[in-house]
């Protein structure tokens, strides 16, 4: 007989009370029904998991129909039934949606919208998540060279420009100069919408707080336009960091983390995420996006002044570092960062960074051949001043060297080396000597997952490159002639048709031979008139002095202080 002690009075199991099975009711005992009544019970009696038979009775089926409450419930289980293949679906359908109220606001038929836009804009975002270089226009525009048209924005600025920046849509330009002013282009009729002049800086009264100034107090020498147009960001001497409503001059908010000079700023693409680099040798990240406009952090690294940043799509940015000869590679969500070292080679240093004095396998030695130049026409670099991402492991950078590098963040060592880009120039001494010194390279852009880029100096030309299909070296495609200081470039394809409307814009016409370049292409698109035409900008800010200093200047014939706009149409 077991013990009393071990024994208890309460029952392991709860007794179901008999219920009578002659009720006008019909019992359900499906775990739908019994699920519904839970949900139609109070508070108080939702907290058991088992319901008496009792309770049966207490409802009527007027009380398990839905009220508001419970069509919510009742759609949170539709989505929790629904399997893998059709959230899919769904989620499909709501995209493509988006992207209909997107394109189709009047300009295009419905078929139009459904057969070719979607799928481009469908294969553009595929290809863009992938990170790869995709866009292979090089060689179709080295056939249509011949189109090249240029629109000079002249009458807008009193001293150098140091920045221009146009929207993705192509339509309108903001630009930049030493004097403090920015001004906004309508770049479909080529003139000026509005300007923002300096302002005075506030008076420091003792007892007095102090406002924030709305706008800058110095020297432009940075601007950055979200992806949708609607924002834009300026950074001056003045060390602020100004955010504006691009639709209007109307001030938004000023930061002022920075301790010097704000030198380059960069909104990540299709995201309000902004990095701006600064002389304070920091890169911040702010947001700009109107409900927080506000600071998120800052990233430290750099033994220099930061003069150029670079971003795209992902959470990633690339600085140069000036007299530090570095460029990092900073990865945010991994708080991490990847140094490429540039300037001289030595044995000593190849081997602290890991390297021998030999290649250590059959690439590198391909890499060395491929290099070109003898050692003696190359200079020891001591800045880079200057880089642009071609897609998000691939850039470029240059420097007081003259030469243009590539890289990849897979390779500590330049994967091609292009020296003297921009030629050398001559200085004429007191002893009647002249010293021989390279033009270094003030600007670098992209055109973003393309084969194509652009470099500027003070030679008098910008001259474009093509990058070969395994971003292993680049080639020269052309020069545009360019005389003054080139501060900035930018390259973009707006979407078809865009720029047809443009009034300095010449659509192409039928020549009475074959040019040169351009052959039976230019035919083929004058025997449509109504086809949409695409076009490749090359955007560049001209001054006679450079971006960051007065240490030389240019007088001669043609500098000016403008925007160029040069148009290529690469219509297929």
């Amino acid at each position: 007989m077991p013990d009393q002690f071990f024994q208890s009075n309460n029952k392991r199991k709860r007794q179901r009370a008999s219920a009578p099975t002659t009720s006008g009711r019909i019992k359900n005992t499906t775990s739908h029904a019994r699920t519904s009544q839970v949900r139609g019970l109070p508070k108080g009696r939702q907290n058991g998991a088992n319901i008496d038979d009792d309770d049966e009775g207490l409802f009527d089926d007027d009380d398990l129909r839905a009220s508001d409450v419970d069509s919510k419930q009742s759609d949170q289980d539709e989505d929790e039934l629904e399997t893998p293949a059709q959230k899919r679906l769904r989620l499909a359908k709501l995209y493509l949606d988006e992207i209909k109220k997107g394109l189709g606001e009047g300009e295009y038929d419905a078929a139009d919208i459904d057969r070719e836009l979607i799928e481009a804009r469908l294969q553009q975002d595929v290809l863009e998540h992938a990170g790869k270089v995709h866009l292979f226009i090089a060689d179709l525009l080295a056939t249509r060279l011949s189109s090249k048209q240029t629109l000079h924005l002249r009458r807008g600025h009193r001293l150098p420009v140091t920045c221009a920046v146009i929207s993705e849509d192509g339509k309108i330009l903001f630009s930049a100069g030493k004097e403090g002013t920015i001004v906004k282009w309508d770049v479909l009729s080529g003139r000026q919408v509005f300007s923002i002049p300096k302002c005075r800086p506030l008076s420091k009264g003792k007892g007095r707080e102090q406002e924030p100034v709305k706008g800058h107090t110095d020297q432009v020498f940075a601007l950055s336009l979200s992806y949708d147009g609607k924002y834009l960001v300026s950074g001056g001497r003045d060390r602020h960091l100004v955010a504006w409503d691009a639709t209007g001059a109307k001030w938004l908010k000023t930061f002022t983390g920075h301790k010097d000079s704000v030198s380059s700023v960069a909104f990540r693409k299709a995201s309000y995420q902004l990095y701006s680099a600064s002389y304070d040798r920091t890169v911040k990240i702010f947001d700009i996006s109107p409900s927080v406009l506000g600071y998120v952090e800052t990233l430290f690294g750099h033994q220099d002044s930061i003069s150029s940043i670079d971003c795209m799509r992902s959470e990633t940015a690339i600085t140069a570092g000036g007299r530090d000869r570095s460029v990092r590679f900073w990865k945010v969500v991994e708080e991490s960062q990847l140094v490429f070292r540039g300037g001289g080679k030595s044995a000593l240093r190849d081997m602290l960074e890991g390297g021998g004095l030999e290649p250590d396998d059959e690439d590198e030695v391909g890499n060395s051949r491929r290099k070109g130049p003898k050692d003696s026409d190359s200079f020891v670099e001591g800045s880079i001043d200057t880089v642009a991402m071609i897609d998000e492991t691939t850039f470029l950078s240059g420097g007081d060297s003259g030469s243009i590098c590539l890289w990849n963040t897979s390779k500590k060592k330049p994967l091609f080396t292009q020296p003297l880009a921009h030629g050398l120039q001559e200085t004429p001494t007191e002893t009647g000597r002249s010293i021989t010194s390279p033009r270094w390279i003030t600007a670098l852009g992209s055109l973003q997952y393309s084969d194509i880029f652009a470099s500027g100096s003070w030679d008098g030309y910008i001259r474009m490159w093509k990058i070969d299909s395994k971003c292993r070296s680049f080639t020269p495609i052309t020069s545009i002639a360019t005389p003054g200081f080139v501060n900035s470039l930018q390259l973009i394809t707006p979407p078809p048709g865009a720029l047809d409307p443009a009034q300095w814009l010449q659509r192409p016409r039928s020549p009475n031979g074959s040019e040169e370049g351009t052959g039976t292409d230019v035919e083929e698109l004058s025997h449509k008139p109504n086809r949409a035409m695409r076009y490749l900008v090359l955007v560049a800010g001209i001054g006679q002095e450079p971006r960051l200093g007065r240490w030389l200047k240019l007088n001669g014939e043609g500098v000016r202080n403008e925007v160029s706009l040069t148009v290529f149409n690469i219509t297929q």
